[in-house]
């Protein structure tokens, strides 16, 4: 199984670096994938310069080097490991290696610049976000320098790069041994957590390296868009900036229906979403509603995929022509809609001799980027864009049963955390009475939402404290309280 994908891969870097292998460069993370291409590039240099060169008799320090020029991009959110990884690979096999503590694009042009280069070698695989549209040789983007991509495992499968790494015995970064599957950011990866140990006799949770996760589809379930601990400026009302002490992972909601912007329907699904997620310990940043149209599903789209961990797409989804829900996704993620046998198939079992013509327009998904979630009690699949999860209820039984089914699928990627919890407290004082109380509280707890809201302004004013830490916000429920007249407040308990 693994040997045609090396051999392929072989093939690729012998056609790049013909001839040519001054004039190219190795882009190396540290990561699974760029391990597996730089000891396939040792391969096709030992081919290129040629075996009566590199080898007489004895295994020659030329057969471990590979004097290629290798460029790393240094970030500072980088895991220490990651950095520790590169830079020993770098010396054991003399790699050229050249450290670029810029952005991608701007270390690019600089790279250019200094020295001529036609070509970079990248370990980009098929199911990576920027790999739709790639094939093994592709030119590189309109707007960014000129040079050739070239992606040797693009076709390979995460069990593939698995299996040559073990089989090989080749060195890897030890976080893959910690249950780390993809690697990002500190800030936007933890361990997956489908690899976890349950150990009750442990109060840390263990996981399972990552050569160990059955199902390659779930890889980068451990790439979460976390709220860093610490912040400079508050990202949230009233500075929450330390959620809680393992972060919290953001989402946002996108509902499609004109007839929400018209007047003529209300919309209940979003605060229903909103409050399953903080169930489950995640914060909700955003709740938008968008127009039947297209372009501005993809607008959106395009713009929270890029700064939330997950997003939901609610409305939009079925044969009228309003239904451009999909058609949206598709131009966000700058692919095209295509036929999915399988999704075809589950609509034919539920709408039977209603499905007219030779192909069914709903069964048209995002070509390369769509994973099918399945429940024996949903009628058809869930419909997952890499980050973009598409609910099909109308109403909130159906969106109950959904979010139900999507926490029972093995591969969904929504981690539990401790939940939120939230205290509300009543006054008959006026907002100028507590604004500068409420204010000083804002600081003292930052890791509590505080907010405040008046069904009517001759009724009472309702403050809630939303945290993680129950301990935490009965203080500053009692502080507030304690900062004014006994009796001034009233409020039910925290839950």
């Amino acid at each position: 199984m693994l040997q045609l994908p090396s051999r392929n891969s072989v093939s690729c870097i012998g056609l790049a670096s013909y001839q040519l292998f001054e004039q190219v460069a190795f882009s190396f993370n540290g990561g699974k994938d760029s391990t597996v291409l730089l000891h396939l590039l040792r391969a096709g240099y030992y081919l290129h310069k040629g075996k009566s060169e590199c080898f007489q008799g004895n295994l020659s320090d030329s057969m471990l080097n590979c004097p290629i020029r290798t460029i790393y991009f240094e970030s500072p959110s980088a895991f220490p490991e990651i950095n520790s990884f590169t830079y020993e690979t770098a010396t054991v096999y003399n790699l050229q290696l050249e450290t670029i503590r810029l952005d991608f694009k701007s270390g690019l042009e600089a790279l250019l610049r200094e020295k001529p280069t036609k070509a970079i070698f990248l370990g980009t695989r098929i199911g990576d976000p920027n790999a739709v549209g790639q094939e093994q040789f592709s030119p590189s983007s309109i707007g960014w320098p000129p040079f050739m991509r070239v992606n040797p495992i693009l076709d390979w499968s995460y069990r593939d790069v698995w299996a040559f790494i073990l089989t090989c015995k080749v060195k890897y970064c030890s976080l893959y041994d910690q249950g780390y599957t993809s690697i990002g950011s500190i800030y936007d990866t933890v361990p997956n957590a489908l690899l976890s140990i349950v150990d009750s006799s442990s109060t840390t949770e263990i996981f399972k390296p990552a050569y160990m996760l059955s199902d390659g589809r779930s890889e980068r379930a451990g790439r979460m868009k976390k709220l860093p601990l610490k912040c400079d400026t508050a990202c949230l009302n009233n500075g929450v900036t330390n959620v809680s002490q393992s972060g919290s992972f953001i989402a946002s909601i996108i509902v499609v229906g004109d007839e929400i912007l018209f007047g003529t329907a209300e919309d209940k699904l979003s605060a229903v979403l909103c409050k399953k997620l903080n169930a489950i310990g995640w914060q909700v940043t955003r709740m938008t509603v968008v127009q039947n149209d297209i372009d501005c599903v993809a607008a959106q789209v395009e713009q929270q995929k890029s700064t939330n961990y997950m997003v939901f797409l609610l409305g939009g989804l079925g044969p009228m022509h309003s239904d451009v829900s999909l058609a949206g996704v598709a131009k966000a993620f700058g692919v095209r809609l295509a036929p999915d046998e399988e999704f075809e198939e589950y609509l034919r079992l539920l709408i039977g001799k209603h499905c007219t013509g030779d192909r069914n327009e709903m069964a048209l998904l995002p070509e390369g980027i769509t994973e099918l979630m399945q429940h024996s009690k949903l009628p058809v699949p869930l419909i997952k864009c890499q980050n973009v999860i598409i609910l099909a209820a109308t109403n909130v039984s159906e969106l109950e049963t959904q979010w139900d089914c999507l926490l029972e699928t093995p591969s969904h990627p929504l981690m539990r955390l401790p939940p939120f919890m939230s205290k509300h407290l009543g006054t008959m004082l006026s907002d100028v009475e507590t604004a500068q109380t409420i204010s000083k509280l804002c600081l003292e707890f930052p890791d509590i939402y505080i907010g405040c809201q008046r069904k009517s302004r001759v009724g009472p004013l309702v403050i809630t404290f939303v945290g993680k830490d129950k301990t935490r916000i009965e203080l500053a429920a009692e502080k507030l309280s304690n900062s004014f007249p006994a009796g001034a407040f009233s409020g039910g308990d925290c839950g």
